[in-house]
């Protein structure tokens, strides 16, 4: 019996074998020539030959194009070599492929390796961390019905928000890092001046019952970062003025919890609910325009591809810096005009995309202005998925999920790519470093772990219980976790 042939011997290829390969940019323009390259081709050798091209054409200072590529051959990124990676049943060795070059960051984010502090102070477990815009600050929320601020230069305890009646159970900064919205087990809303801890204006109520999430408008729509939106278990959604402390609208259409809410960069805002359906709202009237339905069980949690470009707005996470306590008109439209040009240089290569993930162990990847069918129904986890994030490049997606994996898939098509297994219990929160290379996972089985392309690079234990929730600051200095034994965690390089 004959043995079949791999489709690189039929085409009389082979490890020593030669081909033609064009380096293209993210918009498709050709480098001035095609190269010989052998099939072996490592992805560190396209990134030597792509910066030689660079040095030669480039007119500023010679490092400025050192920063760390990523290739892709038909949408599949090149993580060993050009052999491994493309589809030889298809491919046409007669013409030149096409090799799409992306640079992941304009700096790259280094690995934390250890823990620098145990920051203690909380009474009861830390729900929820959160670095601001431009990594600076941190805020953490917990059982113990405080908001706190932490100094991150000294890793000392800042400022103490008391005011809350119950568990708080959100927490969401301004994008212009001046204010925090916090919101609690009792349906309650708080806004707290990041600079002092003071409260702003009165609590605001209106929920029957808790909140689930919150999410600030971005900074490219409205420079001076008025207005918020909460979601609750009572079905609703609030828009929220954090001048007047009023409500401007309540978004009501769910028939049970509202479980995640986000701003668009799109001018939309996106709910999620145990009634196992998406909406869409237009935030200028309260209304619904489109419903976007697929899921068998309640939808857990959304991520958008622009999540990481709104959460930075106008800053530029490689120079941060103290900002000012506010900021007068001019300088809050200097703000907007800065977000918005990042925001429309994100925009030249992504449509906006949405993934969910739900109850009934499957995520949606949408093009929700597009379609309101999905673009793929992602499958392959064994139990509910809790968590979902998109890479900061929009390139990639992963999943975090009670079957003690986490799943990485294409972001643009959600095409699944690998699994990461280490994790003994549920995985609880994901985050990304912002370069995209690195991800970090939190769980129930106490560890942090740390992936690089498929693999465990890390494993850091610490806590001594349960890690509720993870953050990796913007500028990706350090990360921050926060468990059930009631201590943040600071971790660094």
């Amino acid at each position: 019996m004959k043995r079949a042939l791999h489709p690189m011997e039929r085409l009389g290829i082979t490890e020593d074998s030669r081909l033609l390969v064009n380096l293209l940019d993210e918009s498709g323009e050709l480098n001035p020539q095609s190269f010989d390259v052998p099939v072996s081709t490592t992805k560190q050798q396209l990134t030597e030959i792509l910066y030689s091209i660079l040095k030669s054409t480039s007119k500023e200072d010679k490092d400025s194009f050192k920063v760390p590529y990523s290739f892709y051959i038909d949408d599949k990124e090149v993580l060993s070599s050009l052999q491994k990676t493309i589809d030889w049943s298809t491919v046409n060795v007669e013409k030149p492929i096409d090799v799409i070059y992306h640079a992941q960051a304009v700096f790259r984010v280094r690995a934390v390796a250890r823990c620098t502090s145990t920051l203690e102070g909380h009474s009861q477990p830390v729900l929820h961390v959160a670095f601001s815009p431009t990594g600076s600050q941190l805020a953490s929320g917990s059982g113990d019905t405080t908001v706190r601020f932490w100094d991150l230069n000294t890793e000392t305890p800042k400022n103490t928000c008391s005011g809350h009646s119950d568990w708080v159970l959100a927490l969401a900064w301004a994008p212009n890092g001046l204010k925090v919205a916090s919101g609690c087990k009792r349906g309650e809303v708080m806004v707290w001046n990041a600079s002092n801890g003071s409260q702003m204006g009165k609590k605001l109520v209106g929920h029957k019952q808790f909140i689930t999430c919150i999410a600030w408008e971005p900074l490219h729509l409205n420079g001076e970062c008025v207005r918020f939106v909460s979601s609750s278990k009572d079905g609703d959604c609030r828009i929220w003025n954090s001048q007047t402390m009023l409500c401007d609208f309540v978004l009501s259409g769910h028939l049970q919890s509202v479980t995640c809410v986000k701003w668009s960069g799109q001018g939309v805002i996106y709910t999620s609910s145990q009634d196992r359906s998406i909406k869409v709202w237009d935030p200028s009237n309260g209304q619904v325009k489109k419903t976007l339905q697929g899921h068998g069980h309640w939808v857990n949690t959304l991520a958008l591809n622009s999540d990481y470009v709104t959460r930075i707005g106008a800053f530029e996470p490689k120079d941060a810096s103290i900002l000012p306590t506010s900021f007068d008109k001019i300088e809050a439209e200097k703000l907007k005009s800065d977000a918005f040009n990042k925001y429309e240089d994100f925009c030249k290569t992504n449509l906006e995309r949405l993934v969910s993930g739900s109850d009934d162990f499957t995520l949606f990847l949408w093009e929700p202005l597009k379609s309101p069918k999905p673009l793929n129904r992602m499958t392959g986890h064994q139990a509910l998925i809790n968590d979902v994030r998109f890479s900061p490049d929009g390139r990639l997606l992963s999943s975090a999920s009670f079957d003690k994996s986490i799943k990485v898939w294409n972001g643009k098509d959600g095409k699944f790519l690998y699994s990461l297994r280490g994790h003994v219990a549920s995985v609880y929160q994901l985050a990304w470093s912002a370069d995209s290379r690195l991800i970090a996972s939190a769980s129930e089985d106490s560890t942090i772990k740390l992936w690089q392309e498929g693999k465990l690079l890390l494993d850091l234990p610490g806590h001594a219980d349960q890690v509720y929730a993870i953050d990796w600051s913007p500028d990706g200095q350090c990360v921050a976790t926060g468990s059930k034994d009631k201590t943040l965690k600071i971790w660094r390089r």
